[in-house]
This record gives structure tokens, sequence and C-alpha cells, in this order.
């Protein structure tokens, strides 16, 4: 996540959608009788700062969208099949989705009782599922998308519907404002996605695309696949008109950049920084961790960027190559080597900052070193020091410590360890947890085993402490 340099102003013209209603019958009113040693899923993941997000008692490995939009209606049908597991003996189970009327739940081709409340929906199998057992489910839905609201962090985000189309930067917790899931990044999963959109629109998602897009009766499909584990927060189906740019960067990574009509001359741009920036990072940080890279610039003007995987979406401004360094290094730092919890934030956007920093050290315009000693020298009463970025707040996720902070905090550890045991840190650490998930008290301890130093004191002033590191 990026937010624009410029100041470009957050929307805020879209609230969360009501409730849909339920089935009709209640599935705590006549569900089937309780099973001896099977109870429900918890309605949250278990993260103790974002209670509600997410969902206990299995774990989906796969996603199959299909949508449907037409942005004159703004009206989406929807269907998605879950694959999961069952990481408990379960009698019910929640998904996450806000708004929509939804018409059938299935388990394993089952019928299946589902009711809702709030952003719950919670499905009751015909027969419960056993622990470790995988089941299917399937969800058909229909309705007008809103986006959610957050005033204290992004203000509009998720599904946020346009003139042509959509943008669609779900962070953190948007992914069910289109299709229902376990919107926690604990939970990654592997996508196909079909989107289908009226003739002459382009529908852009992750991964790649599957053959060539299909058009009959007024609508084209596009079919994209993510073969990769994703976050559901990365997941995305921006759709629009937009100007096209396909090929590979010169380290030969494949690549699609799309630009809406009113950047087309960014086009260029966007495709060369995108393939010269994914290629260095490749050497810095580690062999690409995907299959294709890219950019997409829309017109809706979100003042922010999002590190969707292999499509870094920038809403509504002409990103410079310092904030496609940045949204880049997050395929590395956040959709490959996911957080657990919200509170290691920093994990990803201290990481992605450094990257700005290091790509301006690599293009000789001024070192990280240097960055680092003119943020240093910040009065001690400047808010950014009372702010402890190792504990991202709830309230204010995306506080601008976690991401200067957080980045000086690899500064700070690059002149304890030295530039040869930094760099190979940094290999070290995406190649052992390659699309896999992190944590703060892991990266602690990887840098102490390599570098052979009591970290903790360096660690705990510039994560830890609400005060100026000496």
């Amino acid at each position: 996540m990026r937010f624009d340099r410029r100041g470009v102003a957050l929307l805020a013209t879209l609230s969360v959608l009501a409730c849909g209603p339920t089935d009709g019958r209640p599935a705590h009113a006549d569900d089937p009788p309780a099973v001896a040693g099977y109870r429900p899923g918890a309605a949250g993941i278990g993260d103790p700062d974002f209670p509600e997000d997410g969902n206990g008692g299995y774990d989906v490995s796969h996603y199959d969208l299909a949508v449907d939009y037409t942005p004159k209606t703004k009206q989406l049908e929807g269907r998605t099949t879950i694959q999961a597991a069952a990481t408990q003996n379960l009698s019910s189970f929640n998904l996450d989705l806000a708004g929509y009327d939804v018409r059938q739940v299935t388990v394993d081709n089952a019928a299946a009782r589902f009711r809702r409340a709030g952003d719950e929906l919670t499905v009751t199998p015909s027969r419960p599922l056993a622990n470790r057992s995988r089941f299917t489910v399937k969800v058909v839905y229909g309705g007008r998308p809103r986006a959610a609201q957050d005033a204290a962090n992004l203000g509009t985000y998720g599904f946020i519907p346009t003139a042509d189309g959509a943008f669609v930067a779900s962070e953190p917790n948007g992914s069910k404002t289109w299709f229902p899931n376990n919107d926690h990044p604990a939970d990654k999963a592997t996508f196909n996605f079909t989107i289908t959109v009226p003739a002459g629109l382009t529908a852009v998602s992750n991964g790649e695309l599957q053959g060539r897009p299909t058009t009959t009766g007024g609508k084209t499909t596009y079919r994209w696949r993510e073969l990769h584990p994703m976050a559901t927060y990365l997941a995305t189906a921006t759709m629009g008109k937009f100007d096209l740019r396909q090929g590979r960067t010169p380290g030969g990574i494949p690549e699609f950049a799309a630009v809406d009509p009113r950047f087309k001359s960014s086009l260029g741009k966007l495709y060369q920084l995108s393939g010269e920036v994914t290629d260095y990072w490749s050497k810095v940080f580690g062999p690409y961790p995907f299959s294709s890279t890219g950019g997409v610039i829309d017109d809706y003007m979100a003042g922010y960027a999002l590190e969707n995987q292999t499509k870094p979406l920038y809403g509504g401004f002409e990103p410079d190559a310092t904030i496609i360094a940045h949204e880049l290094a997050h395929q590395w730092f956040g959709d490959s080597l996911t957080i657990r919890r919200w509170k290691d934030l920093w994990l990803n956007e201290g990481f992605a900052t450094y990257a700005e920093w290091l790509w301006q050290e690599h293009k000789g315009t001024k070192t990280a070193e240097a960055i680092f000693k003119g943020l240093h020298a910040r009065p001690a009463d400047d808010p950014m020091w009372a702010y402890p970025p190792g504990r991202a707040k709830p309230s204010d996720l995306f506080n601008s410590s976690v991401y200067t902070r957080g980045a000086m905090t690899l500064q700070a550890l690059r002149d304890a360890i030295g530039d040869d045991t930094f760099f190979r840190l940094l290999r070290t650490w995406t190649a052992e947890h390659r699309y896999g998930h992190v944590t703060t008290e892991e990266f602690i301890d990887l840098a102490e085993r390599l570098s052979g130093k009591d970290l903790r004191p360096l660690f705990d002033a510039w994560l830890f402490q609400p005060r100026r590191p000496a």
C-alpha cells in the first residue's frame, strides 16, 4: 500500500452495504440436531486486533470466482466456489460477505442452510464436517456492490463502482465487498477468475490471462488464474476501458500493463519502469516469486496504490519510479511473504518503504543512510517517535510511522550488521518463507542467527518504544 505523495484526496462517498436477507429458514431455528463432538467454527480467525476478520474452523485452498458485472446498472451477479479443509469437527462455519442477496449455498453439492448477521454468512451443511475432511462450498449471490468505508484508515476501498467499471483494491478487509471468503491474510489460497463485462470493456485480475477473451451476446468474458497462494485482500477484478501492453521484462518475466485512456501517455512509462524494477528487485531480494508482473492505472482517484499480486493498482495518478519500486517490492514483502496478524504490518510497509530508499541509492540520487539521517533529525516530540511501528493499531493501521520508522529500523539493522550480512538476510528471509506467513519474531530470530549478534535491544528501540531511538 502506498499513498500518492502529491496528496490526492481520499474519497469517502460510498458506504458498507447492509446485511442481506436470509433464506427464510434461519439456521439457528431449525438446524439438524447437534452432533456430539462437533461445534461451530469461530466467527473470527483469531486476530486480536481485528476480531471480526476472517473465520475459524477451516482453511481455504482455492477460490473459483465467477463475476458478471454491469456498470450501467451497477449490478453484480456472482458465483463463488471454495475448496477448503476443516481444522476441527464442524457443525457450521462462517464466510465473510458484505451485502448482496444470497440465493443458494451448497456444501459438497448438497443444499446447506444459511443465515446472515452483518457481514457474517453462517453456513450449516446437511451433514457435519469431520476434522481434516475436504469440502467444497458454492455460494450464488447478486446485488449492487458498495465499497467499504473506514475514514481512520483508507477511506473507501474494496469493490468500488466507477463510471465504466470498477476499481478493486481491498486492503485490509474489503474482499468481502465482492465475494464470500475467509477475509484475513492468515488464510491464503490460489484463485481462478471468470469475469464478464459488457463488450468493449476489459477485466484485469491477478496472475495470467487464460486464452483469448470470448464475446457473445454483447458481453466479453476474461479468464485469469493465479496459481501461487494469495491473501484475499490482494485479489482484484478491476474493470473498465484500458489501453494494454504485454510482453516480457528485459530479464524475461512476462509483463502486463493496463492504463485508463486518461493516462494513455503513461502506458510506456509504466511498462518500462515496472519491468526494470521487477528485474532489479529479483537481484536484490531473490528470484521473483510469481509468474508475471505489471501494473494498472485506473481513473478512480483513490489517492493510494495497492500491491495487488502481480498487478499493482494505482488509483487516479501516474506513479513515479519510487512508488512503483514500493509496490513491486511488496510482491516479495507482503504478497509472497504474508503477515499472520495485522500488528506486524511493518514487515510489509517498512520493507517496501526501505525499497524506495534502495531504489534511489541504486539510481545514485540519494543514499538510504542520508534519508535515514534526515528523518532521524526530526525533533524528539515529532509524532512519529510516539508511535511504535511494531504494533500497528487497528484504528490507525496505515500510520506513517509503520512505513517510515519501519524503514528506519532496517537501515539501523544494516548499519549494525553490515551490508554483506544485511542483503544476505533479505534474500534468506524471502527464500525461507516463500509463499508462506511471517512474524516479527521470526525476522528478529533470523537476523540474529545470520549476524551472530544480540539484536533485541535494536529492534526493541526501533519497533516497540514510544520515543526516538538514540
